[in-house]
């Protein structure tokens, strides 16, 4: 199945507002919002930074970064217009921050432009990462600071055990929302066939237990995958949700993704 983030401008008003939704969910998780603080404090921004997001999206990354220390202004970039007119909305109130709308391996600015380009979860759906990294080098100023924070998705589970149904929901979405799983696994390899030298590759954990509004979507649009692929009928959907639901009631709930982050320099 293609990545639905890769093809998003093709999908209907509906589906591309539901996945927008999904980003800020994701971003308004506590635990999400500790890996990525803990990941942007890993970077040593210059004082007064032009600091690029590449793959923006909604621009939860990007109003951070907006607001974190050295950084004097943001730009966010993306291929979907209306992520952008959220991130515009959602950013409105933060004057260094700017958006536009263009792809990451063909970006509209001049050469050693940026002190810092950011990557969150980007490159897992970009077709042909090495061209973004090309793109990141080009635009890079020497010295400057190449960031990247993204899931090691082969890792992504909700299973208690053996055949447990609901993991494949999570398989059916898996396959669906990124181009390639084992992306952050090739990152070191990638980043330096990029020329850049690697300072630091570290690894981030994500569970849900209790609480599970992040991993709950994950469920369901895999649920809902299978069910639109034929696989399984409405009933079964929906039950495999519902079971997601019960587990949370009960205590009984696992959900985890493992996520790297890498930084790494362009020489002088």
């Amino acid at each position: 199945m293609p990545d639905v983030w890769a093809t998003f401008t093709e999908l209907d008003a509906a589906m591309q507002q539901r996945l927008a939704d999904v980003l800020e969910t994701r971003g308004a998780d506590l635990q999400q919002q500790a890996m990525r603080r803990a990941f942007l404090g890993d970077i040593p921004f210059p004082a007064d930074a032009h600091v690029l997001e590449v793959g923006c999206g909604t621009g939860v990354l990007t109003r951070v970064l907006a607001r974190w220390p050295d950084v004097g202004a943001v730009v966010g970039v993306d291929v979907a217009s209306s992520l952008l007119n959220r991130a515009r909305s959602l950013a409105a109130d933060l004057p260094n921050v700017t958006f536009r709308e263009t792809d990451g391996r063909k970006l509209p600015f001049e050469d050693e432009a940026f002190d810092a380009i950011v990557f969150d979860s980007t490159l897992t759906h970009v077709p042909g990462p090495e061209s973004a990294l090309a793109e990141a080098f080009r635009v890079l100023r020497p010295l400057g600071w190449l960031a990247a924070f993204d899931g090691d998705y082969t890792t992504t589970t909700v299973a208690l055990g053996e055949h447990d149904p609901l993991q494949a929901c999570v398989e059916a979405m898996v396959a669906n929302s990124l181009h390639n799983r084992w992306l952050g696994r090739r990152l070191p390899s990638l980043v330096r066939s990029g020329g850049f030298d690697i300072e630091q590759f570290s690894s981030h954990g994500f569970v849900e237990t209790t609480e599970a509004e992040y991993m709950l979507t994950i469920v369901d649009r895999g649920a809902e995958i299978l069910r639109a692929s034929g696989q399984i009928g409405e009933e079964t959907s929906a039950a495999l949700k519902a079971e997601a639901r019960r587990r949370v009631e009960v205590g009984a709930f696992f959900g985890h993704i493992a996520y790297v982050s890498i930084i790494a320099r362009k020489p002088s």
